[in-house]
């Protein structure tokens, strides 16, 4: 979830009150013709600390793929691709803390931090869920509705984050539905089927309908419950 909205983005102490505002020169930057590395030239400090983030999301879901590829019997691809997604929320946590410590925010690093938690908790948890054995067609549903819930919930939390009530230091006081990054409570318990080897054919619960069209594995209702908390409107969870 996106921490870096509320950060200060006034100078910092050491410039003069004429300098341009750091967001203001990152939107000067990014909407210049010249150069090729303009881009590279604008983003923050905080920002790339947002890249790995995003870096954690790609390796996890490249993981999860060489486990398809390789041996079922093989976990340490599967671990990989599990492992890398708490280092994902490190550096989504830690983004926030170097935008306010470098007092430089934009919204461009919003839009990055939304983009890089799509990938590390909606896209590379559907991906993992997909390796361990969640392979119908009903399953690639469900999966996809996860993702997409967690794609609209991040989308709203851009749109509203100004609507929603602050404390005193500008920090929003509650989430509006569940976080994407609790999607680590499902890669959790992902991680304890895996050491107990509960994956393929041995994943808890089994399938529905088997043999159908319809068949499912009952056990993808976790992603859609999340799903579902992560697009509520009603759901405040405070923040810490």
């Amino acid at each position: 979830m996106s921490r870096r909205s509320g950060a200060p983005n006034g100078a910092t102490k050491d410039e003069k009150p004429t300098d341009e505002p750091p967001q203001d020169k990152q939107v000067r930057l990014l909407a210049s013709d010249a150069g090729h590395f303009s881009m590279i030239r604008a983003l923050h400090l905080a920002d790339l600390v947002t890249e790995l983030n995003g870096f954690c999301g790609v390796m996890s879901v490249f993981s999860s793929m060489r486990y398809c590829l390789g041996s079922p019997d093989d976990y340490g691809n599967l671990w990989a691709a599990l492992a890398f997604m708490p280092f994902g929320l490190f550096f989504d946590f830690m983004d926030g803390k170097v935008a306010r410590w470098r007092r430089k925010a934009s919204l461009m690093g919003q839009e990055l931090d939304s983009l890089a938690d799509l990938v590390s908790f909606g896209v590379s948890p559907a991906a993992a869920a997909f390796a361990i054995g969640l392979r119908t067609p009903v399953d690639h549903l469900f999966l996809t509705f996860f993702v997409l819930c967690g794609l609209t919930r991040l989308a709203r939390f851009n749109v509203t984050v100004q609507a929603v009530p602050k404390d005193e230091t500008g920090k929003s006081k509650y989430f509006e539905g569940t976080p994407i990054p609790t999607s680590l409570t499902i890669a959790g318990v992902m991680a304890y089927w895996v050491s107990q080897g509960w994956v393929m054919e041995n994943i808890p619960l089994g399938t529905f309908a088997t043999g159908t069209m319809f068949e499912f594995h009952p056990i993808v209702g976790l992603f859609v419950l999340h799903g579902c908390l992560m697009c509520s409107k009603t759901l405040h969870i405070p923040k810490p």
